[in-house]
């Protein structure tokens, strides 16, 4: 198994990003989940006196789910207390779901070391075992195994989403005009390939020159302004290997080829990667089938399941899921219809498919819920490799997903992107697009982060900058 030769970030340096993260962000966290359960706890007290006389197992039913919540509740306020004080990682009690022993025989080779606390232990582990821990929590109470206490939040987010759902949808309606002549010009659909990138990169973060109209007279005048927006967020963008990856894709026309997304968020996020793939199946002869792979249970607050991936179709296709908005019209209401119509017949078709959905997906996808570094995915998870490895392109998506493929360990910022990702490098196409939300960076120039030091920016972990790295597979793949 690999071992980097530099150590991993953790919170025994208080100026870095996981120390503020044990000290504010999980606590908040956890707080969110304990103040979700009791207004869940209080709405079936409620409903216990409405329905008490006339449906007594109802009754009854509700209030063992109420007394398995305060036990959650109970569990959690120990976390919390326990975390704050530095105490030991206790080991992932058995709750008959994915990665039990795993998580605990790396915690027992932590408690070797003496790094089995919450502030002495590497962050990149406790950060997942927090999660395998909550999941633990719920899933050992009959009333509440398997449920997500992120949900409210990430549909409510979504909801917020629509005006720039909305203007999307019908900057990708005007595409469909111009498509048979689209996919011949390799020069316009570069101008598009990388405002895609950015769209997935940025989010609803950025005033993206995407959300234009592009009618076949619009295109062109992009490939003008389109260039000049580039450069102009070009100085947030500490690595760009945009022109790199689009220099491969080019390669791949006509051949079938298959890619393959590692999703991070729901919500908006997972709307852009949608968009995304369906401009490189629909738009372009490169790419001929998307698959999707999600986590397989509640994790880091935001990232898909499979429950999300699905509600997110469902949830498009609703006209009353978004909340009325002065800028829809019934002509962009009617552009995300068809747009995600088309998306459903591709899930129905196969052309989209979910990575639980494939043979023996379930199991490779456990492997992303893991604690684990990705450079030993071949070691770990030998299945998954050989299905990512006969892949066109694997696009991996957001600040986690970086860090494990980086494994989240001190690198200099300057040592190469395929140093970083040790033994997984050449594996496969791979594709990270990350705005940067962690310590770890790598493939950057020394005085380019020397100078933002010197400035003071938290350009580690703002948000604010960028990386797009990209690193062909093996030529003998």
């Amino acid at each position: 198994m690999f071992q980097a030769p530099y150590p991993p970030y953790d919170p025994t340096d208080t100026s870095g990003f996981s120390y503020d993260t044990v000290v504010k962000r999980w606590p908040i966290i956890l707080t969110n989940i304990i103040d979700h359960v009791h207004r869940l706890l209080h709405d079936m007290t409620l409903e216990i006196q409405q329905v008490r006389d006339s449906d007594a197992s109802k009754a009854e039913e509700l209030s063992k789910k109420i007394t398995e919540g305060q036990e959650i509740i109970s569990e959690i306020s120990r976390l919390k207390y326990r975390m704050a004080r530095d105490h030991d990682l206790e080991n992932i009690p058995q709750d008959g779901d994915i990665l039990v022993a795993e998580y605990n025989a790396e915690l027992e080779s932590l408690k070797q070391t003496s790094r089995d606390t919450w502030f002495r232990s590497p962050w990149l582990y406790a950060e997942c075992y927090l999660y395998r821990l909550i999941r633990a929590y719920f899933n050992q109470r009959t009333s509440w195994r398997g449920y997500d206490p992120f949900s409210t939040q990430k549909e409510e987010m979504f909801k917020n989403s629509g005006a720039a759902i909305y203007q999307i949808a019908t900057t990708m309606h005007e595409l469909e005009s111009g498509k048979v002549k689209l996919q011949g010009d390799s020069d316009k659909l570069e101008v598009l390939f990388k405002e895609m990138i950015q769209m997935c990169l940025w989010g609803n973060a950025t005033d993206l020159s995407l959300l234009t109209h592009l009618s076949p007279s619009d295109i062109e005048h992009l490939q003008t302004v389109g260039k000049e927006a580039q450069e102009a967020r070009s100085d947030f963008i500490l690595k760009d290997d945009q022109g790199a990856v689009w220099s491969y894709i080019k390669t791949l026309a006509n051949q079938g080829k298959r890619l393959d997304f590692v999703l991070d968020n729901a919500g908006f996020e997972l709307f852009t990667d949608f968009v995304f793939a369906d401009f490189l199946v629909t738009y372009t002869p490169y790419f001929s089938q998307v698959v999707f792979h999600p986590k397989m249970f509640p994790w880091f607050v935001s990232d898909v399941t499979p429950t999300d991936f699905a509600n997110t179709i469902s949830s498009l296709l609703s006209p009353t899921f978004f909340p009325p908005n002065s800028t829809t019209t019934p002509d962009s209401v009617a552009y995300l219809q068809h747009m995600v119509t088309r998306w459903k017949d591709y899930i129905d078709k196969g052309i989209f498919t979910l990575a639980t959905d494939i043979s023996n997906g379930q199991k490779m996808t456990e492997f992303w819920n893991g604690p684990w570094p990705y450079w030993n995915m071949n070691e770990l998870a030998p299945e998954l490799g050989r299905w990512l490895s006969g892949s066109g392109l694997v696009i991996f998506k957001g600040d986690l997903n970086y860090r494990k493929l980086a494994g989240d360990v001190k690198w200099p910022v300057s040592t190469p992107f395929p140093t970083a990702i040790g033994p997984l490098a050449g594996s496969f196409p791979l594709l990270s697009l990350r705005t940067n939300k962690a310590d770890v960076a790598v493939g950057i120039d020394e005085k380019v982060a020397e100078n933002l030091d010197n400035k003071g920016e938290k350009w580690r972990t703002s948000g604010k900058y960028a990386l797009v790295s990209f690193l062909p597979g093996r030529i003998d793949q």
